[in-house]
């Protein structure tokens, strides 16, 4: 079975006893450890130019010109909230009439970094195009790195960390919706996996700027919030607010200070902020919506359904009234909050499953969560991809005359593939509220997946 694939249940999961959790390696493990290390090597490398050759030539046609023009009115001093007409500056009329930056002002300040240190000094299209997704690649990597430890410090076999680690390395889903792609929704699942991870260590301080920070580059990380008060509220009330005071004040620094510091005129953002809300379609259960009205904006009367993550959210926090115990729980009960929240959305980017994706990875490692949970999770996202010509639009940077054919004949299909499209959206919605409850359907024994954590932690 390809590694991709991931199916670790092939594998014995043997969690280490408490006075096993920081054993001295043998000669024998050094050994073993050594004789790993020149393939290791090689997986590593060979992922790092799969990734710089995909972040080179492709880019999604809407995203990266948004990037590409954010970096620019970033490093130029300009406000990225107010649309400008760059054809001249790229050379290229399709920056004409484009939109603004979505998202608070971190990976603003990011992308206008990258255009200092790229294409400012080098104007060429590739490389500026290639030198954004650095910090995806980056984070990429990290991820593989943070779950692999993540999985060796709850003790189980290296082998299935050795095999979490290259299913993030070279899955397919994940390199063509953020190397290639150019979304960072990799950088928010590593700063969240790992604000989870240490909040559950006993950190405070760290772990609120962290998800503060996750936050603060696309909301999507906000059910975690709803679970992290729970968790901290079975504890100490003072350790509590304290968490929530730092997060509070991490807010404010990254979202509001940069309007203040830089002297952006926050208007655009004041009268659009429910743009998120208004809109229907993608992997969502909106996915019709263009298809019968030819837009993704909800008609009037169909306000309502664009808030339907509200209640969804509220109810699904109430069911953790019983509380969180353990990091399995935590894992369990986040993955849980995070699909109710993109099942109720109106609108949702196949992206954002790269959110998910570590978490149930990790759960799936440790049999929290059957296999088959981790397979629908990127399997469905990338046929709805495909359908969906997403992967398509990808060749915008290198190879735009075949990306226009490729639209040319989606429209000649355009029936077919949304029909197929709306079928997979289906099996989707299944397969979510499935893992949904399964995340809720199993109670966690902290002391017998989360032995190398504190004992005082596991409540």
């Amino acid at each position: 079975m390809p590694s991709y694939l991931y199916s670790p249940s092939r594998v014995a999961v043997k969690l280490k006893p408490d006075h096993m959790i920081h054993p001295v390696p043998s000669q024998q493990t050094v050994h073993q450890e050594k004789k790993h290390l020149p393939a290791v090597l090689l997986l590593l490398v060979t992922s790092i130019i799969l990734q710089i050759v995909l972040a080179l030539f492709f880019g999604h046609a809407y995203d990266m010109r948004i990037f590409m023009a954010t970096g620019y009115l970033v490093g130029t001093g300009q406000n990225p909230y107010i649309s400008q007409n760059l054809g001249a500056i790229f050379h290229n009329n399709t920056f004409q009439g484009i939109t603004t930056l979505g998202y608070p002002p971190p990976w603003a300040l990011l992308l206008g970094l990258v255009y200092l240190c790229s294409y400012k000094l080098i104007p060429n299209f590739l490389l500026y195009n290639l030198a954004l997704k650095l910090p995806i690649i980056a984070a990429n990597i990290c991820l593989a790195y943070l779950v692999m430890h993540i999985l060796n410090n709850i003790g189980v076999q290296k082998e299935i960390g050795r095999r979490a680690w290259i299913f993030l390395l070279f899955n397919p889903f994940l390199l063509l919706t953020s190397s290639a792609w150019g979304q960072f929704d990799p950088v928010v699942a590593l700063f969240s996996l790992l604000a989870l991870f240490l909040v559950c260590e006993g950190g405070l301080t760290i772990p609120a700027i962290l998800l503060a920070l996750a936050i603060s580059l696309k909301p999507t990380a906000f059910p975690l919030v709803l679970v992290i008060s729970v968790y901290l509220l079975g504890g100490s009330l003072r350790r509590t607010v304290q968490y929530f005071t730092v997060f509070a004040l991490s807010m404010l620094l990254f979202c509001v200070a940069p309007f203040f510091l830089f002297r952006w005129d926050p208007s655009p953002i004041l009268l659009h902020w429910n743009s998120q809300f208004v809109v229907g379609g993608g992997l969502s259960f909106m996915t019709f919506l263009e298809y019968l009205k030819q837009t993704y904006q909800l008609p009037g009367e169909w306000w309502f359904l664009g808030w339907l993550w509200v209640p969804g959210l509220a109810i699904a926090t109430f069911t953790l009234k019983s509380g969180i115990k353990g990091f399995k729980d935590l894992l369990m009960k986040s993955v849980a909050l995070l699909l109710v929240f993109f099942l109720c959305r109106a609108w949702v980017s196949e992206t954002n499953i790269n959110l998910l994706l570590p978490l149930v990875l990790i759960l799936v490692s440790i049999s929290a969560l059957d296999h088959r949970s981790l397979v629908a999770l990127w399997v469905l996202p990338l046929l709805f991809s495909i359908i969906n010509t997403s992967i398509a639009q990808l060749f915008f940077p290198s190879m735009s005359g075949l990306m226009n054919i490729l639209l040319r004949m989606a429209v000649e299909f355009s029936t077919a593939r949304y029909a197929i499209r709306t079928l997979i959206v289906m099996v989707w919605l299944l397969a979510g509220w499935g893992i949904v409850l399964q995340c809720y359907g199993r109670v966690s024994t902290p002391s017998a997946t989360i032995s190398p954590l504190k004992k005082s932690l596991e409540v």
